[in-house]
């Protein structure tokens, strides 16, 4: 069996509880336009959803008549028994709704009708949709290289779990609660993404405020880090914009504690096959760098250009403006013109992935300042002058590692829809 059931369950066959009945092969010249007695055909059946308006097709009631050993009843379970092979595109299922039509059975479309009183239909349906019973019916799957067959004996053959009656219901009620709640989720789900988008937004807000974690007066301030860097630096503790700064923060510019580099216009003449990697404004991806298609350069000696493992790079003009990614690799690499370098000064002083989640809270204003002229672009000195609300080191390092915790959960929200 394909696994341990309760005591109280019962494994069967599909045919100890159902009988089968194949479709008949009507002719596409006996068709009309309209009549009671509609044909219901592959295209007819999706997963838990008969499909009737779309194309339908018809026969006159005498042919009906002729063949009402295919009329379909109420609760009758359709399912589809040809598609592409190895794609397990069919053995879709539906029950039959109650309607005024007719419906006639045509070839492969298989039906199923419940002779026992113990199943309840609905939880039947379920069943069938279960992967368990997927992966029993496509390995007896056959057909040439395109087309796939599935047959009825095998169907029949199919291995079902049986719960109590009672417990069928209830399973059903419980299936068909949670399928209105992701109904309702996916109606809702542009709005939601929406809001997953405006809550990173705030929680990187929060972050930069002060106002995310719980501050702790042992931490050596930030007005410290400040001076390894800077020793005769004007230290301040808030400004204009970010007014009563949390004890222990200090106020300073973006340039204070990162040197911002453009990169060399490089001609596309010296472009080489292997050598040491060129960053262009392409290799920027999903917030990392992607080298795998990448140009490559030979005989370089500025290190002003030279790139470093855990630099953030930052696209600074074109349609992508303010696109940015981590360096993740040990190799050297080159900055090419049009991809900035935002290169931390002293790594003890700002924690490089506190750099990492300050630069996405700014990513609204770049884009805002980008585009402010006819050519999207934004410049070095306008990103160092950006104002930086400094915690102390190991603030930083909980504030990353909060604003992570939050975003992986909002990520698990995301994929799901």
């Amino acid at each position: 069996m394909p696994f341990e059931i309760p005591d109280n369950w019962e494994w069967c066959k599909l045919g100890d509880i159902v009988d089968f009945q194949g479709g008949y092969a009507y002719k596409s010249n006996t068709y009309v336009n309209q009549s009671d007695w509609q044909v219901i055909r592959i295209g007819n059946v999706k997963n838990d959803n008969l499909v009737l308006d779309t194309q339908p097709v018809f026969v006159e009631e005498v042919i009906g008549r002729e063949t009402k050993k295919y009329l379909l009843q109420k609760d009758d379970i359709l399912f589809t028994m040809t598609g592409t092979k190895g794609k397990r595109d069919y053995f879709y299922s539906v029950k039959v709704p109650s309607v005024k039509k007719k419906l006639l059975l045509n070839q492969r479309v298989g039906c199923l009708r419940r002779f026992s009183s113990e199943v309840n239909i609905d939880f039947l349906c379920f069943a069938l949709k279960g992967e368990y019973v997927l992966d029993a019916i496509f390995s007896t799957e056959t057909g040439n290289v395109s087309q796939g067959n599935i047959g009825s004996e095998n169907t029949l053959n199919l291995n079902i779990a049986i719960p109590p009656l009672a417990e069928q219901r209830r399973i059903v009620s419980e299936i068909e609660r949670w399928f209105s709640l992701i109904d309702i989720i996916e109606n809702g789900k542009q709005d939601l993404q929406t809001t997953i988008k405006q809550a990173k937004n705030k929680i990187l807000d929060l972050a930069i405020h002060g106002k995310l974690v719980p501050q702790d007066p042992n931490d050596e301030p930030a007005s410290e880090l400040l001076k390894r860097i800077k020793p005769k630096a004007e230290i301040t503790c808030d400004n204009a914009h970010y007014t009563n700064l949390p004890a222990g923060w200090a106020m300073c510019k973006l340039s204070d504690l990162c040197r911002i580099e453009n990169g060399f216009a490089f001609s596309s003449d010296d472009y080489k096959s292997q050598g040491i990697p060129l960053v262009r404004i392409s290799n920027i991806t999903h917030n990392t760098i992607d080298i795998t298609d990448c140009a490559y350069i030979e005989g370089i000696t500025d290190d002003k250009f030279k790139i470093s493992k855990g630099d953030l790079l930052i696209a600074m003009s074109g349609a992508t403006t303010g696109k940015m990614g981590v360096y993740p690799f040990d190799e050297t690499a080159y900055l090419n013109q049009r991809v900035g370098n935002i290169k931390i000064l002293n790594k003890f002083s700002l924690y490089p992935n506190y750099r990492n989640t300050y630069m996405q809270s700014k990513v609204d204003e770049i884009l805002k300042i980008a585009y402010g002229g006819a050519q999207p672009n934004i410049s070095a000195s306008i990103i160092g002058n950006f104002d930086f609300p400094l915690p102390p080191y190991k603030e930083q390092i909980r504030i990353v590692e909060t604003v992570q915790r939050i975003f992986d959960q909002l990520d698990v929200i995301t994929e799901s829809l």
